[in-house]
């Protein structure tokens, strides 16, 4: 069954067509406790949320040695691309709109569709509204572009489109709703944290979760904190942190992160602390997102500021709440690039070029370096005993993981990349500005 609706401004005059939800996702395959998804990198952050990948026989270094193939894209994007089995989605400013895309993992386009809404460039750091990465369940797509969710199946037939906007409201935010959302049982998760600058009063945001089938509402939760001015504005994802006795969401933004109840949004605690009072800096926005492994909840935040190493079993707020703390660093987070854990290893990927590693169970800190000259905006991802990193202007380094900084090579891409990489089939897939690459042993 078919229906036709009207398309809004905002929707820039695309015509959509919807199926039947109970039709199209019979068989849906969740991305939570399957086999399959471990294989994959069906999520900005990989199968757990967490820049770990399980794939094997990756290359030491990234280079025209090893490139196995080469795309040009219609523009640029800091989207992280999506693998599953041989398909890879990744979005990208196509003239003065944005345009999903299918590329196999042998370096073949198969399809270009249109997004909804016109692109917004920004004028920090060259960014763009490219930025949300897709996410997979191996049967559908989804993405976030401007403030409008889409749906599509693998052949790039558009299911459902919901616009945020005329549901939540008009977003304020200075450099475009950018935040990834995250798919887990077959909800998902998005946070929608913004509010004006310039207008005193609390922070204000929407915290949703949407059945992934249709895109209906399961659950909104209101998300007020007392941040002020551009602090007010959030650019980070949302996460989940789950163990045996824990499950739950985080979002991380307006001063404080906050945990939320999978059944209804509802807040189970949160943390400040990261902007103080006392010394309050207005334009402390956070962009780096938590990360978690069990037991420690990773929290970055901005400006050479601090690091929390958190308990995950907490309740209200606990932000002068000494003993919520496993461990905590003073100074050196990194302003954009997400956290790695892995192994008992805290990997921080610095603005400045500095990658700085901390024991996971102290906060001590092990070495820090400035490995490049150049800014992390892409997070670091492991895999095949190996750490892969890329700087802004295109230089790659492979490091080995462990309690001592060793680099096993530095690469030049000679390309703009603001993209994280992702691993899966075997390769390691880099978007850069220009460009979608894959990297293989060969």
């Amino acid at each position: 069954m078919y229906k036709r609706i009207r398309s809004n401004d905002f929707l820039n005059e695309i015509q959509l067509a919807i199926f039947s939800a109970a039709t199209m996702f019979a068989a849906v395959v969740l991305i939570t406790g399957n086999v399959s998804a471990q294989e994959n990198w069906p999520q900005w952050r990989g199968p757990k949320l967490d820049n770990v990948s399980k794939s094997k026989g990756l290359p030491d270094v990234l280079d025209e040695s090893t490139q196995a193939w080469k795309i040009d894209m219609p523009g640029p994007a800091g989207a992280t691309p999506v693998v599953w089995g041989k398909k890879i989605f990744v979005t990208s400013v196509d003239g003065s709109g944005l345009a999903l895309l299918c590329v196999t993992t042998d370096g073949e386009l198969k399809w270009k569709k249109p997004l909804a809404g016109k692109n917004q460039n920004v004028r920090m750091d060259r960014g763009n509204s490219a930025s949300p990465s897709p996410v997979t369940d191996g049967t559908h797509v989804w993405v976030l572009s401007i403030g409008t969710l889409q749906c599509f199946d693998f052949d790039g037939e558009l299911i459902w489109i919901k616009d945020l906007e005329e549901e939540y409201g008009e977003f304020d935010i200075q450099f475009g709703m950018t935040s990834t959302p995250i798919l887990d049982d077959g909800r998902l998760y998005l946070q929608l944290i913004h509010g004006p600058m310039r207008k005193r009063g609390t922070s204000e945001g929407w915290v949703i979760a949407l059945d992934a089938k249709d895109g209906k509402e399961i659950w909104k939760h209101k998300r007020e904190t007392d941040a002020i001015a551009e602090n007010k504005h959030a650019y980070t994802s949302p996460t989940l942190y789950k163990d045996g006795s824990n499950s739950y969401l985080l979002t991380h933004g307006g001063d404080f992160l906050i945990a939320h109840s999978l059944k209804d949004g509802s807040e189970i605690w949160r943390c400040g602390g990261f902007n103080p009072k006392d010394s309050y800096n207005n334009y402390l926005r956070l962009v780096a997102s938590p990360v978690c492994a069990k037991g420690l909840i990773v929290v970055p935040s901005a400006k050479n500021g601090p690091i929390y190493g958190l308990k995950p079993d907490l309740q209200g707020d606990v932000t002068e709440q000494e003993d919520a703390k496993i461990w905590e660093v003073k100074k050196g987070t990194p302003d954009v690039a997400t956290p790695l854990i892995h192994d008992d290893v805290v990997y921080l990927a610095r603005e400045n070029g500095v990658v700085i590693g901390l024991d996971a169970k102290t906060g001590e800190q092990l070495y820090q370096e400035r490995i490049l000259t150049d800014k992390h905006r892409s997070s670091p991802v492991v895999a095949d005993g190996k750490i892969f990193l890329l700087g802004r202007k295109g230089r790659a380094l492979v490091l080995k993981p462990g309690r001592e900084l060793e680099v096993i090579s530095k690469n030049e891409l000679r390309e703009e990349i603001t993209a994280s990489p992702a691993i899966a089939d075997g390769q390691v897939f880099v978007r850069s500005y220009k460009s979608l690459s894959a990297f293989k042993k060969k």
